[in-house]
């Protein structure tokens, strides 16, 4: 039931008619109310609202489908053509029309491959111990002799290793010259003691003769007393003497044993001492390889110049940790790379097709790209005995006669290959013209004639050729250089034809 004066509900009709609103309060249903003003008024049928929406041009779905592919058409256009064109276009391959010069006019004398400059003798230098770079001495372009110290590395306990070891074989050495003094005495007494033994035995021989000699008188006195020539007192004197021979000799004996046991001591420590002597001279080489160990291994952290050369690339500055076998960002695997200017020479990638023209020992011409208009002279030193299975090409080293300041490794140079015995030195006249391959140059009716490719399109061009050489044609008339040329022109080819250009 609604309260107060909150107004009657809007209520839709039949088919979503909208209904009148009755602003008056609402009461409760009375038969004596009259129902027949709630009407609906309606401003259309509902059949008649579809079928009006339902109405609709019949050329609009067509318009629509042609502006989609009109534009699908425009924003695709490149791509739908070149496709077209590899489909209705002959492909077909060019070779750039080179203007005379002394490169292009050795490549008419004999056979040409591209390469570059090498040194044959390179090194990357490293510490043989890994550590930090405490002294740098080069840069780039430095010249080093073989020898020099290069960079050094951190070697304090290295340095402190080799004082102790040196320090040790110097005590060791102390030890042994004690040793060898000890024995130097003990030889001396024994030395001495031999002299004693000597004289003591001399003193026993002439206590020996004394003896004899008083026993000689003993027995005369005796003798002679028994024949009472001569008085008792005689006797008496002579035995007494003999007494004292004896005694002597007793005690010169005494002496010499005495003499010989200390003979026998000294010899026990004149053996002692060699011992001694012995032990300290077999244990110095131990020290002195703890010393030469300390020593090589301090001489680990000097990277020195394994040869005469100069510094091509320095790889790692002060600070840096560096070590023989490093590996990832934490370490540096070489202090700088240095190159041997004097063994430069020229790598060459032969194909293999061409490797007939070459032959060690050949002359050849060799063209810098940075100073075409000035040949190099040189021969062929090696072929490499195997090929690249990937490049089919063999590697193919060349000298230069004379090397001078404007070498540089890595530069890049064209090699003319020359026949053996043709000389490397001919200084002939550069023709003049434009030096065109002969897969270019077709026959028709008699004239020698070139596709040129401009923007798509061919243009057949007759030219004045002189004698060929070398797959390659001079052209003294008819091309200024640098136009791009059809190669093995297709049959039907035709001028103003267009043609796609191989990528």
């Amino acid at each position: 039931m609604r309260k107060g004066n909150a107004p009657a509900p809007v209520t839709a009709g039949a088919h979503g008619a909208p209904l009148r609103y009755d602003p008056r309060p609402f009461r409760p249903a009375d038969p004596a109310v009259d129902l027949s003003r709630l009407t609906i008024e309606r401003t259309t049928t509902p059949s008649a609202g579809r079928g009006a929406r339902r109405r609709r041009p019949a050329w609009i779905v067509p318009l629509v489908v042609v502006l989609v592919l009109g534009g699908a058409a425009f924003l695709f256009r490149a791509p739908l053509l070149d496709g077209l064109d590899r489909f209705t276009l002959p492909e077909v391959e060019v070779a750039i029309a080179v203007k005379s010069s002394p490169l292009s006019a050795g490549a008419i004398e004999g056979t040409a491959a591209n390469g570059y400059v090498v040194a044959d003798r390179r090194a990357a230098l490293s510490a043989d111990t890994p550590g930090r770079i405490v002294e740098l001495n080069v840069r780039e372009g430095s010249f080093v002799k073989k020898g020099e110290v290069v960079a050094r590395l951190y070697a304090d306990e290295f340095r402190a290793a080799l004082a102790r070891a040196t320090a040790e074989v110097a005590a060791q050495l102390t030890s042994v010259l004690r040793a060898r003094s000890d024995l130097a005495v003990a030889q001396s007494n024994a030395a001495t003691l031999q002299t004693a033994i000597t004289a003591a035995q001399a003193n026993v021989d002439t206590a020996e003769a004394t003896v004899k000699q008083t026993t000689q008188k003993l027995e005369r006195a005796e003798k002679m007393v028994a024949d009472k020539i001569e008085n008792q007192q005689a006797l008496d004197d002579a035995r007494a003497e003999h007494d004292r021979a004896v005694g002597a000799k007793k005690n010169a004996e005494a002496l010499l044993a005495t003499a010989q046991a200390s003979a026998v001591e000294s010899q026990s420590r004149v053996a002692s001492a060699q011992a001694v002597v012995d032990e300290a001279q077999a244990q110095l080489p131990a020290f002195e390889a703890a010393r030469d160990l300390a020593q090589a291994t301090l001489d680990k952290t000097e990277v020195r110049a394994p040869f005469t050369g100069i510094v091509v690339l320095k790889d790692a500055e002060v600070g840096e940790v560096v070590s023989p076998n490093a590996q990832g960002a934490q370490s540096r695997g070489s202090v700088a790379t240095m190159v041997d200017f004097e063994s430069l020479q020229v790598q060459v990638e032969m194909p293999e097709r061409n490797i007939s023209a070459v032959e060690v020992g050949a002359p050849v011409k060799i063209f810098l790209d940075a100073l075409p208009d000035q040949p190099y002279a040189g021969k062929v030193e090696r072929v490499w005995p195997t090929a690249n299975r990937q490049k089919a090409t063999i590697e193919v080293r060349a000298s230069f006669e004379k090397l001078d300041e404007r070498l540089r490794p890595e530069m890049g140079v064209r090699v003319v290959f020359l026949p053996k015995g043709g000389g490397a030195k001919s200084s002939a006249p550069v023709p003049e013209g434009v030096f065109v391959p002969a897969s270019c140059v077709v026959r028709t009716g008699g004239t020698a004639t070139v596709f040129v490719v401009e923007r798509g399109f061919v243009r057949a061009v007759a030219l004045t050729l002189g004698e060929p050489k070398n797959e390659r044609f001079l052209v003294e008339k008819g091309l200024t250089g640098g136009e791009h040329l059809v190669v093995k022109p297709p049959a039907r080819l035709e001028d103003g034809d267009r043609v796609r250009v191989k990528e």
